[in-house]
């Protein structure tokens, strides 16, 4: 059998228990209490696994090792910088015979922007160029090449003559090429010292199969954790999200019947997701892989790589912190406004399901009265609902009631751009949506936002018919197949026309 972290096998007795208390944990159809009774005993659970599930001795490295490709990342950026600074300045200097001339310095400060400019946006900088360092270097040429084009082009076009003659730049582009391939492959030996051999965190869930998982490999049995694959339990669904997240790859072992459901769940998750086969089959697999000399079928494959998160990110911040400081005075009024109006907190709170399928608490002005609120979203707000306040109803038609959720996107919870979270228990046509559509859990790979391609597009208010949630999945997977940094930026502008809408009340 699988080889298991110590005290897991003593947690076993802990999610008994807590399944015990909370009836059938795995029924969407609880009453709301229930179901939040069930939910905070497995998130307790949840807590004790994520302190004991990893083997002491590599447990701080498992959760460092984002955070050391950070900096290895920064490293690169760093020596690619000096090199080509060092590639001018040796140019330079060797020719007018002055080792104090800057000239080779500031010719080597105009492209460096330019360079690493164009590298971040070819996705230079990223995992693959720590694993396969010739492929990185091929990938920083391209760059390099582009940024001297791009100052030779310039100081054409402005008639501005470069402080180097033509020869000492060939020179210094030689060198500097050089120094960078030294530099890049010499830094191979730094990332294997750094990572102990091991970029990737992988896991291995295995579900009712025997498998000998050798190594350091972390390996969880998907029954001890209480992870039966079920794609119409949210909170099954939730603790998958919570037991896989940190991981770049995730394996799961499984008996032939559970593959498609596996598969399916996987797909959702925010990670390379694999599973383990002797042979193939019709999973609907993107690529072939091996672990442990056995095959692999990749199933999933989270849609954004490093550079790309980290693009998407800057933009949430550029946006979320000038706007809070800008909307601060108005938000103030609308809480002032919202207290003398009824009793109750300023924000509401409720559980929405975020990126790979996990729970986050978004946060929104309260616009129903507070004894009426709904609390799990079983309740579409309709155009006469009586649930709804003055002040509520003016801030759902103006979309004010939204502006909370900047705070979530400042913790990370959500992004400004992204497919819309949704309540669990959201319906359409009375039934849930993900029983409508089983390509519903796939829309999590990136994190919600507070604005969307589907909303954009008209696509709002309340689901009474299926269409109603089929159009909306529908631009959620198109936005998550072609994601890129200019489409965000056009769904934002389009988003200022749509801020009052027909269907928002």
């Amino acid at each position: 059998m699988c080889r298991l972290p110590h005290r897991l096998a003593s947690l076993y007795n802990a999610v008994q228990q807590a399944d015990s208390a909370a009836g059938s944990v795995h029924d969407p159809l609880k009453e709301p209490d229930e179901a939040m009774n069930a939910f905070e005993a497995q998130r307790a659970f949840e807590e004790q696994l994520r302190a004991h599930a990893r083997p002491d001795a590599s447990a701080g490295q498992v959760w460092r090792r984002s955070t050391l490709r950070m900096m290895l990342y920064t490293e690169l950026v760093l020596l690619d910088s000096a090199a080509i600074l060092l590639g001018f300045y040796i140019a330079a200097c060797t020719r007018d015979g002055n080792w104090l001339s800057l000239a080779g310095v500031n010719v080597g400060v105009f492209l460096l922007p330019i360079t690493l400019g164009t590298a971040l946006a070819s996705g230079t900088y990223s995992l693959a160029c720590l694993r396969y360092p010739v492929s990185g270097v091929k990938s920083i040429f391209s760059a390099f090449f582009f940024s001297i084009f791009v100052v030779l082009l310039g100081s054409y076009m402005l008639t501005a003559e470069l402080p180097l003659s033509r020869v000492q730049l060939a020179e210094g582009a030689v060198l500097a090429l050089t120094l960078i391939t030294m530099g890049r492959l010499g830094f191979r030996s730094h990332v294997r010292g750094a990572t102990g051999g091991k970029l990737l965190d992988e896991l291995v869930i295995v579900d009712g199969v025997p498998l000998d998982v050798a190594g350091d490999t972390i390996a969880l049995d998907a029954r001890i954790i209480n992870l039966s694959p079920n794609p119409r339990d949210p909170q099954m669904l939730h603790r998958l999200g919570t037991a896989v997240s940190g991981f770049d790859r995730v394996i799961v072992a499984c008996s032939e019947e559970h593959r498609a459901v596996w598969a399916l769940l996987l797909k959702g998750m925010n990670i390379k997701g694999e599973i383990l086969v002797p042979q193939f089959n019709a999973l609907g697999a993107i690529g072939v892989d091996a672990f442990d000399g056995k095959d692999t079928l990749v199933v999933s494959q989270g849609p954004l790589n490093m550079p790309n998160r980290a693009k998407k990110r800057a933009l949430d911040l550029a946006i979320t912190l000038p706007a809070l400081l800008a909307l601060a005075p108005l938000m103030i009024l609308v809480a002032i406004a919202i207290r003398l109006e009824s009793p109750g907190p300023i924000l509401f709170a409720q559980d929405r399901v975020g990126r790979g399928n996990r729970l986050f608490k978004i946060l929104k002005f309260r616009s129903m009265r507070q004894t009426l609120c709904d609390a799990d979203g079983n309740v579409s707000a309709s155009r006469d609902d009586d649930r709804i306040t003055r002040v509520g109803r003016f801030i759902r038609k103006t979309s004010i009631d939204e502006l909370p959720q900047l705070l979530n996107v400042l913790r990370g919870d959500m992004s400004v751009v992204g497919p819309r979270p949704h309540a669990l228990g959201s319906r359409a046509a009375n039934h849930f949506f993900w029983e409508i559509d089983e390509r519903y859990w796939q829309r999590h790979t990136l994190k919600p936002g507070m604005t969307g391609l589907a909303q954009v597009r008209g696509f709002r208010g309340a689901t009474d018919r299926r269409v109603d949630l089929t159009n909306r999945l529908q631009a959620d997977m198109e936005y998550i197949d072609g994601w890129d940094i200019w489409r965000d930026i056009t769904i934002l502008f389009k988003t200022l026309r749509v801020i009052v809408h027909s269907n928002a009340f």
